[in-house]
C-alpha cells in the first residue's frame, strides 16, 4: 500500500493528499475564515500544485468542524485606506485566480459545514460538486451595505436559478442549506455531522474512475459551460 504523503500548507489551507488520489484542502482563517489579498495568492500556490500533481484526482475544499463559517467573506481589512488604482489592482488579481480554480481539471468538492458568505457563494459555486449542511447559510450581503455584488453574483449564476439568485443579491438575506435545497443547488444537504464524511465519500467514489476519462470529462464540461459568465 502506498505511504500517505505528508500535507502540504499553502498559506492558510493545508492539503491533505491520501493514496487514493483524494486531496483535503481544509481552509482555517480564525475566526470568519475571511479571505484577504494572501489568501488569494496561496489559493492561487495550490491551485498551481493540484494542476501539476498527477495523483490528485479529486480535490475536496473543507473547513474546520469549529470554524464559525466555511468561508466569511472578503477581510475587510484589506480595504482600509485603499486607493482606487490599489482597489483595481487587487481585483484584477483576483479575477485572475478564481478562474483558475474553476478550470482544474480535477473534480472539486465543497464540504460546507458552516456559513458561506460573498466570498464563500464563489467558492462554492465554482466546484463541481457541492455537499453542504442543512444548517448552513448562504448570502450575498452586499446590498446591505449600500453596495453592489461584484463577483458574488455572477459566479453563483453558474448553479444557482436566476429568481433565487436575484432574491439573494436584491434583499441580501441569509438562505439556509436546507431553504435553498429544493433549486438544485447541492448534491446533498445533510447533518452537519455528516457533510465531510458524505464530501469524501463522492470524491471517493469519483477518484476511483480512470484519470484520462475524467479530467476529458472536467474539460468537456467546462467548454460546454462556456466563459460567457466570466
Amino acid at each position: 500500500m502506498a505511504e500517505t504523503p505528508k500535507p502540504l500548507v499553502f498559506g492558510a489551507f493545508t492539503l491533505d493528499r491520501r493514496a487514493d488520489g483524494v486531496a483535503i484542502a481544509t481552509f482555517s482563517r480564525p475566526p470568519v475564515n475571511a479571505f484577504s489579498i494572501a489568501e488569494y495568492r496561496a489559493l492561487g500556490d495550490m491551485i498551481a500544485h493540484v494542476q501539476g500533481d498527477e495523483a490528485i484526482r479529486v480535490l475536496v475544499l473543507a473547513a474546520p468542524d469549529d470554524a464559525r463559517a466555511w468561508c466569511g467573506g472578503a477581510d475587510l481589512r484589506d480595504f482600509e485606506g485603499i486607493t482606487k488604482a490599489a482597489r483595481a489592482e487587487r481585483y484584477a488579481f483576483i479575477n485572475s485566480v478564481l478562474p483558475r480554480f474553476h478550470a482544474l481539471d480535477r473534480p472539486t468538492v465543497a464540504a460546507i459545514n458552516k456559513a458561506a458568505i460573498g466570498l464563500g457563494m464563489v467558492l462554492a459555486s465554482l466546484c463541481d460538486f457541492r455537499v453542504a449542511a442543512s444548517s448552513a447559510t448562504f448570502a450575498v450581503p452586499e446590498i446591505n451595505f449600500g453596495l453592489l455584488s461584484g463577483g458574488a453574483g455572477r459566479f453563483a449564476a453558474l448553479r444557482l436559478p436566476e429568481p433565487k439568485l436575484r432574491e439573494m443579491l436584491y434583499t441580501g438575506d441569509r438562505f439556509t442549506a436546507a431553504s435553498l435545497a429544493p433549486t438544485g443547488f447541492f448534491n446533498y444537504v445533510v447533518d452537519a455531522s455528516d457533510v465531510l464524511p458524505r464530501a469524501i465519500a463522492l470524491a471517493e467514489q469519483l477518484a476511483a474512475k480512470d484519470p484520462a476519462a475524467m479530467r476529458a470529462r472536467k474539460r468537456d464540461t467546462l467548454e460546454l459551460e462556456g466563459t460567457a459568465w466570466l
